[in-house]
């Protein structure tokens, strides 16, 4: 069971509340036997008024219909419904910070033939930032993220992430904290499960989507970057500029948002507790658990 279920975890399951440990799918499911399912990482918080709040629900449930309709999954369920189960399933669980995975998976089909129906579930658990709290070692991987004509590739799917976890566990291997994937081009494209941010002279750049999960968490940091007053720019980015950046971080939902100690033998010169990739992760966690933060440039000291 490992720290993500016990005996008394409950789950939604097509329309039930189940017991995960008694919770049963179909062996002969397409999404067993070809990765052929989509889901979402979401997170909930205990917010400074005490409720428990999920970060950006709608956007999360909207994606995950998105995601479903790219892979020609049939899709029935309603945002605003799927929300308010899961709340309930953070409530049965006596959940307040939680990590929330919905799924959307196939039936039964051995054969490549489009499904005439989908099943869902949505579970929870207690978990840590999922690459947690210090700076990250990061080895640039020997893997490449799949060409984007080959995949759905903003399209949060599960067989994908068979790149992320080669990705990850080469990196791990080596020594490092995670890895870094550059596009079938050789410019930066993204971690295994979390888009990135590099800093250079109080300025934040990020690579251009195309190749890359454009994350729920990638959006909120230019958000915050609006209301800090911090100039934020996408475009390609080589492996060559990204080693002369100042500072870098990790951003998504599970890895929040996370700095960088060196890529390969490069160390960040800037410390981290005066770079402004300080400032958004700060500024993040508190717009997730409902916190006031500093809101303009002047106050967050770039001024």
């Amino acid at each position: 069971m490992a720290n993500y279920y016990n005996e008394h975890t409950v789950l939604w399951l097509n329309g039930s509340f189940v017991k995960a440990a008694e919770a049963k799918m179909d062996l002969y499911s397409q999404s067993l036997h070809y990765g052929y399912s989509v889901f979402e990482g979401i997170r909930s918080y205990k917010t400074g008024s005490g409720a428990t709040r999920i970060f950006k629900a709608t956007a999360h449930f909207d994606r995950l219909q998105q995601s479903a309709a790219a892979l020609n999954m049939p899709y029935h369920w309603n945002t605003a419904d799927l929300a308010e189960i899961t709340y309930e399933v953070l409530e049965r669980n006596n959940l307040q910070d939680a990590y929330i995975r919905p799924v959307v998976y196939a039936p039964a089909n051995m054969s490549f033939a489009e499904n005439k129906e989908s099943f869902l579930f949505i579970e929870a658990w207690e978990m840590q930032p999922f690459l947690g709290n210090k700076l990250l070692s990061v080895m640039t991987s020997s893997f490449q993220r799949p060409n984007p004509k080959g995949f759905k590739i903003t399209a949060k799917a599960a067989g994908h992430y068979v790149n992320s976890i080669l990705a990850s566990q080469e990196a791990k291997a080596a020594g490092f904290d995670e890895a870094l994937l550059t596009d079938m081009s050789g410019f930066v494209a993204e971690g295994p499960g979390a888009n990135l941010f590099y800093e250079k002279d109080g300025k934040l750049f990020t690579p251009s989507t195309g190749n890359i999960l454009p994350g729920i968490t990638r959006a909120t940091v230019f958000e915050l970057c609006d209301e800090l007053g911090i100039t934020a720019e996408e475009r390609q980015i080589s492996l060559e500029e990204l080693k002369k950046a100042d500072a870098v971080f990790y951003c998504g939902t599970a890895a929040e948002v996370v700095g960088w100690k060196n890529l390969d033998d490069t160390l960040f010169p800037l410390p981290w507790e005066q770079s402004v990739s300080k400032i958004i992760q700060e500024a993040y966690k508190h717009k997730v658990t409902e916190k006031a933060y500093r809101t303009t440039a002047e106050t967050a000291g770039l001024a």
